[in-house]
């Protein structure tokens, strides 16, 4: 049975409070139960009335980025963040598994919360998963990833780098991107997962 300091010690971080003036880029907060991350803030102090901060959030549960602007001091609950290092076992069509390659524990998220990350995910790749409050809210990936050409139409003869149009391929975790007429099944292509564009062959 845990003792009363370290209960406390837990009630206290629950607690934590965080106000407009010590925001950093990356905080998590509760506003009106909801969590969100600063990405950025801005403290406005205007000739009258009373001084303000311009923020710009993303809401943790869908990645909605939206702008809020709060009163200066203003005080919310500070929500613990922390990145774990964990490998991506499967997805069931309900739940993305992932397991910590130290300790073997297994945390699970909701295969729709996170489908746009599980497009350039292998069984087995290791990734960070976000936890908020210790409950696992999201996968961070890479900006990048090469992935093997799993099913496209061949190549044509005399296409280069540089050559006009592009062609639909299927990569080895299901997602399909448009690539250059010159990338056939078997290549190994880089592809930037923010826009889900071909960058180059690897």
């Amino acid at each position: 049975m845990r003792d009363s300091g370290s209960r406390l010690a837990d009630t206290l971080t629950r607690m934590a409070v965080i106000s407009t003036n010590q925001f950093k880029s990356g905080n998590h907060i509760d506003v009106e139960g909801t969590v969100f991350k600063v990405l950025e803030f801005q403290h406005v102090k205007p000739g009258k009335g009373g001084a303000f901060v311009r923020t710009k959030l993303r809401r943790a549960g869908d990645g909605a980025v939206i702008d809020r602007t709060f009163r200066a001091g203003e005080k919310f609950r500070q929500i613990q963040s922390e990145n774990r290092r964990m490998q991506f076992l499967y997805a069931d069509g309900s739940s993305a598994h992932f397991m910590d390659s130290e300790s073997f524990d297994q945390l699970e998220l909701p295969e729709d919360g996170v489908a746009a990350e599980l497009r350039w995910l292998r069984p087995n790749d290791e990734v960070d998963l976000l936890l908020l409050d210790g409950a696992p809210a999201g996968v961070q990936i890479p900006t990048a990833v090469e992935l093997s050409v799993s099913e496209t139409d061949p190549g044509l003869r005399g296409d280069t780098a540089s050559g006009g149009g592009t062609k639909p391929a299927t990569l080895e975790t299901g997602a399909t991107v448009h690539v250059p007429l010159f990338v056939n099944v078997g290549d190994v292509v880089r592809v930037d997962t923010r826009s889900g564009e071909y960058v180059s062959r690897a």
